[in-house]
């Protein structure tokens, strides 16, 4: 856990620190920083599906079980 918390941190550092670099915008950093990892978090969700279906498709004996 303290590897993953870390690894946040140091991408929240990085996202802050290159979108800086482009912008030369506090606040558009700071929004990008934040706003980013949601948007990728439920971008993540559905890449995540649709990755589940097209590896493990549905057989037809079982695509009716709830």
């Amino acid at each position: 856990m303290a590897k993953s918390a870390a690894f946040g941190l140091v991408h929240i550092g990085t996202a802050f620190g290159v979108t800086y670099a482009l912008t030369g915008n506090l606040a558009v950093s700071g929004a990008v920083t934040f706003v980013e990892p949601a948007v990728n978090t439920v971008v993540h969700y559905f890449f995540d599906r649709a990755w589940d279906r097209k590896v493990h498709p549905a057989s037809p004996s079982t695509a009716m079980t709830p």
